[in-house]
């Protein structure tokens, strides 16, 4: 009985996160608590890849939904996609030679510019720019592979910091910038699953279940981002950006 429970809680807990992670990022601020609590025994990998495995198919189907109906910038989705699937590759890798931790309080700081910035510049991401203007392939490379391997090597923020610079440099507004977040982010999960899968660091059975919760959340997410539009999504984001520097503040002090 109590396993069914556990297993229920965590099963609301990915709907949760799906549904947060749609409209704006952040449903790692949900799952990975959730997974730490009912599981306090178990290795951090194995619940890092069991989210991960929970989040891509939610992900992936936030994204097909709003491509239905938002043009999704190919020339900048796909060079950052395969930039960051390189990238958070790597910081996987690279995760057993640093302690993830110390980038808590400069990830604090970067999660604080990116709150004070948005909130007062009222335009930011209100509007695309030409859509007709090319973008150098660089710019979505270079944000895919450095946030890539920031997901890979830590993780809290990234559906934020895609956003955000997405918005700041490429020029999208909020709502595309969404969506093109989402196909990174299922790049980056990708990876991420694929190296956890080959150090055995992934419950299956509960990664699925969690996975199809966590779809459902997305679907309902993504469907309420599109009904309200761009000045809820950035409000949203602003709300989720504030709650990760709360969530790193206490990680901090604890």
């Amino acid at each position: 009985m109590e396993f069914e429970l556990t297993w229920l809680a965590l099963g609301f807990a990915a709907l949760a996160a799906g549904f947060v992670d749609a409209i704006a990022g952040g449903g790692g601020l949900i799952q990975i608590p959730a997974l730490m609590a009912a599981y306090p025994q178990e290795l951090p990998a194995r619940l890092f890849g069991t989210n991960k495995l929970a989040s891509i198919i939610g992900t992936a189907s936030a994204a097909v939904r709003y491509g239905r109906r938002i043009p999704i910038p190919w020339s900048v989705a796909l060079p950052g996609a395969l930039a960051a699937l390189v990238g958070a590759w790597l910081g996987a890798r690279f995760v057993s030679a640093l302690d993830p931790a110390l980038l808590r309080p400069m990830v604090m700081v970067l999660l604080l510019v990116v709150a004070a910035y948005t909130y007062f510049k009222k335009d930011f991401g209100r509007d695309d720019l030409d859509h007709d203007q090319p973008v150098a392939p660089w710019v979505p490379m270079g944000i895919g592979g450095a946030v890539g391997f920031y997901d890979g090597f830590f993780g809290p923020g990234t559906g934020s910091f895609f956003i955000f610079l997405l918005i700041h440099l490429v020029g999208l507004d909020f709502l595309r910038a969404s969506v093109t977040a989402k196909i990174l982010n299922v790049a980056t999960n990708l990876a991420a699953i694929s190296y956890f899968a080959m150090t055995d660091s992934v419950m299956w059975r509960l990664g699925i279940l969690m996975a199809l919760c966590n779809l459902i959340g997305a679907q309902l997410g993504s469907r309420l981002a599109l009904a309200r539009g761009t000045s809820f999504v950035r409000q949203v984001f602003l709300l989720v950006v504030l709650v990760l520097v709360g969530k790193l503040g206490l990680d901090l002090l604890g």
